[in-house]
């Protein structure tokens, strides 16, 4: 995932590069199933520089209008243009929602209004992580929750070679999420292993829920819940 640190106080540690997603829940799992090693998702934090280029935006709560100002200006440029009339009545709505700090995503536009927009990079539809100052301290959860409300879960697999949590968006199949490892597995798709998260700790790991019955067989249609325990069936 892609994360812009805007505005980041000195004080914060975080810097632009790449960064491991410490979840706790991984740790658990590398504890209970024995690997060789254990392989966190992949932050790549950006500087200010490449905001456009950001899925999400992490920011300081005081920061956050500056994200509204830049947008703001951006429609008042293109006001200045005399944009055709449905970018127009796209954009002055957009302009009153961000003078009263609402946030693209929020504002009723309909779908022309929408579609006549849509050229546009207006900062403040990307998910922005809003952190007051005491935050700052907690990093890792920090950035866990920039995750989460980016619109990202992970799911796992365990044993092997190594114990490793997988990026996906919240809401993707099974199908879909088998490509994350490897276009084959999504190609040859047969049936995905699962093993829900709650049940792999109650039972102590994937031995124990297989023996318990949790191990469920699932289609290419099943939507990916956060922390699933998986493995994919698939044809070569």
């Amino acid at each position: 995932m892609k994360l812009c640190l805007f505005g980041v106080p000195d004080l914060a540690t975080l810097r632009p590069g790449k960064r491991n997603l410490e979840d706790p829940r991984l740790d658990q799992a590398h504890q209970l199933v024995e690997a060789k090693k254990k392989t966190c998702v992949q932050l790549d934090l950006l500087g200010e520089e490449d905001l456009t280029d950001a899925e999400a935006i992490l920011v300081p709560v005081d920061r956050r209008v500056d994200l509204i100002l830049k947008d703001l200006e951006l429609i008042e440029t293109r006001l200045g243009r005399t944009p055709p009339e449905l970018e127009k009545s796209g954009l002055l709505k957009l302009q009153t929602a961000l003078e009263s700090e609402q946030l693209v995503p929020e504002v009723a536009l309909t779908d022309d209004e929408r579609q006549a927009i849509a050229v546009h990079a207006f900062l403040t539809t990307k998910p922005i992580v809003a952190v007051n100052p005491g935050e700052w301290a907690q990093l890792d959860a920090l950035l866990l929750r920039a995750y989460r409300e980016a619109g990202f879960i992970s799911y796992l697999t365990v044993g092997g070679k190594e114990n490793r949590a997988w990026k996906v968006r919240r809401g993707c199949t099974a199908w879909e999420a088998a490509a994350a490892i490897h276009t084959d597995l999504q190609k040859g798709f047969i049936r995905a292993e699962i093993i829900a998260w709650d049940d792999f700790i109650a039972c102590g790991g994937e031995t124990g829920a297989k023996r318990a019955g949790k191990l469920r067989l699932e289609t290419k249609t099943y939507v990916m819940q956060d922390c699933d325990v998986v493995n994919f069936r698939f044809s070569k």
